[in-house]
């Protein structure tokens, strides 16, 4: 229910922002969708159904700032979809930041290094990642077309879609109050962020974006330890050292100049 909140406050945020642009005579003349895109915008709403939910998932056994942390190997997997699928050129230093976020993934969702057994969170987690670079890279198949539009059909298709699944298994809107909150943090953390995003992937392609989205983690870290008052244990700190390493060599990748 959650995961339907949030998307469909960005869905209803942005339709909002489309028809004050259209009154107010300032909206950007845009591209529309065609049938051509059919199969990335399906891609796009399915997994943006299955991704958040699983997120919800991985943060009822999990800590904030791990699954903030975690979030961080949606760079690893959208380069790769990217690299492997879509055929975008990855540069060495890329690539030495993807391995450094790997490693630091798989320390957070090691739940016992003595045993080495893996956290269930951290692996829902991860499997959202997953999810979402796929999910990116379908974007990214869209970016040259109107991102108000691709956000609104974003969010009411997988708000929808998540709204219907948890009616399903049994869940329903207990609270107003929670639920505007949900609603508003949708338009601005998913609705806003995502259109955004688009934009970016328009000029930056879907690996490069992903690599400059890695600073958003670490904000969600530190807001968590403040917040939420967790006390990081060793693996932890040893994690963020090296996702700090790991992001440095991401975000100032320089592509091109790499690649020659």
């Amino acid at each position: 229910m959650l995961a339907a909140l949030l998307y469909l406050g960005a869905g209803t945020g942005l339709f909002i922002v489309g028809i004050i642009q259209r009154k107010t005579g300032i909206s950007k003349k845009e591209l529309p969708l065609t049938r051509k895109e059919l199969p990335f915008i399906i891609g796009m709403v399915v997994l943006d159904i299955a991704a958040p939910i699983l997120l919800m998932i991985g943060l009822t056994t999990t800590s904030a700032a791990n699954a903030s942390l975690l979030n961080n190997f949606e760079i690893v997997a959208t380069s790769l979809i990217a690299l492997f699928i879509f055929k975008e050129a990855i540069s060495k230093r890329l690539w030495i930041g993807i391995i450094l976020v790997t490693i630091s993934s798989a320390l957070l969702s090691l739940e016992d290094i003595n045993v080495f057994s893996f956290s269930s969170g951290s692996v829902f987690v991860l499997l959202a990642c997953v999810c979402w670079g796929f999910e990116n890279n379908c974007t990214r198949n869209l970016s040259s077309k109107n991102p108000l539009e691709i956000v609104v059909i974003k969010g009411f298709g997988s708000g929808i879609g998540s709204l219907v699944i948890a009616t399903v298994i049994g869940e329903f809107l207990v609270n107003p109050l929670y639920d505007l909150f949900a609603l508003l943090l949708g338009f601005s953390a998913y609705g806003l962020s995502i259109f955004f995003y688009i934009y970016a992937q328009r000029y930056l392609g879907a690996a490069k974006t992903g690599a400059y989205y890695a600073v958003s983690p670490f904000i969600g870290t530190l807001l968590s330890l403040v917040i939420f008052g967790e006390i990081p244990q060793t693996i932890f700190v040893i994690a963020f050292a090296v996702m700090i390493m790991g992001t440095y060599f991401i975000t100032t990748d320089n592509g091109r100049k790499n690649n020659e």
